[in-house]
């Protein structure tokens, strides 16, 4: 036996979520068996379990889009029992059964063995959060984005995807601003590396559709108003990298900041992703983010604590990474 959330729907379609005890038997057919020993709770994850938003997609579920830990037992040669593994994405938490669990069953072409200096713990407070992240740092480097061309808007900057991507640029010796609605996370957000702090107010509404040219490169995690106003105040021929919808899944602009400044909107996916890049993301992450850093970003709770966690995290009251520890 072991310990687990699961998710399933009651008649009036409604979610239950419960931390309960399941056995190997409950497990999906699937080629590599892990015993993890560390997941997160992410905006999708918090989604899903309170039942918000349209994540799961199959009925009973175990939520959570990343897990880490190690095989326990392998159909597959490409992995042996005791490696060090970590998922993310792959429709985890939403079509699979996903990583809030003590044991879980996943496709051997799934996995990545953990990069050093990552232990399982350190590659949770990375994640998917910090995974999105280095793909969108990788997206404005590949348009040619270099230290030094100005500054670089990242939006939502105190949540998950937002506080790496800061730590990231940081790192990189880009000049970053960090927008964010908790003026109280100003220092920590400069401790990550951002330049100067900026109130989320100042993008959250209705803007012109081209503004004065600021930014040479943003990430946006945060969707609606924002996106529209970071791009309509992006420089001529600069990127934005748009990963989120924490305001919204709208997007209310024009086609000015595109047809008359040149400006470039990358979409990131970071759920259907080639080994190959996932690999390049997680050496950048490995190369450049400060295990200090990671820990100063990290709250760590226990699986039993997950699902009273949720809203928390849902109502914008949570700082950085959650980090569920499976053993609690």
């Amino acid at each position: 036996m072991f310990k687990a959330i699961l998710l399933s729907q009651t008649d009036d379609k409604k979610t239950r979520a419960e931390f309960t005890d399941l056995d190997d038997s409950r497990l999906p057919e699937r080629a590599v068996t892990v015993d993890v020993s560390y997941s997160t709770l992410n905006f999708k994850d918090a989604l899903a379990i309170t039942g918000k938003g349209a994540v799961v997609r199959n009925w009973p579920l175990v939520p959570g889009i990343d897990l880490a830990g190690t095989v326990a037992a392998s159909q597959d040669p490409a992995w042996q029992p005791g490696d060090a593994v970590v998922v993310t994405g792959w429709g985890l938490g939403e079509n699979h059964w996903g990583g809030l669990t003590q044991r879980q069953r996943v496709d051997a072409g799934w996995l990545l063995k953990i990069p050093a200096p990552f232990t399982a713990r350190s590659a949770m407070v990375v994640g998917t959060a910090g995974f999105t992240a280095a793909l969108c740092v990788m997206a404005l480097q590949k348009h040619g984005l270099q230290p030094g061309d100005g500054e670089v808007l990242v939006t939502g900057a105190a949540g998950g995807v937002g506080s790496i991507a800061v730590a990231l640029l940081g790192r990189l010796g880009y000049t970053v601003v960090a927008s964010t609605g908790r003026p109280q996370e100003a220092d920590y957000l400069r401790a990550l590396g951002a330049a100067r702090i900026v109130d989320r107010n100042d993008f959250s509404q209705p803007g012109k559709p081209l503004q004065k040219e600021t930014w040479a490169g943003v990430v946006d995690t945060v969707g609606s108003h924002t996106l529209a106003n970071a791009c309509a105040a992006t420089r001529f021929n600069g990127a934005v990298a748009a990963c989120g919808l924490a305001q919204g899944g709208d997007f209310p602009t024009t086609v000015m900041p595109f047809i008359l400044r040149g400006v470039t909107l990358y979409g990131i996916n970071s759920v259907f992703v080639p080994n190959a890049q996932r690999s390049q993301a997680w050496a950048l992450m490995a190369q450049h983010l400060d295990p200090q850093q990671l820990d100063a970003m990290s709250t760590e709770i226990g699986l039993s604590e997950a699902i009273a966690y949720a809203p928390k995290l849902l109502a914008g009251a949570v700082r950085g990474r959650t980090v569920v520890n499976t053993a609690r």
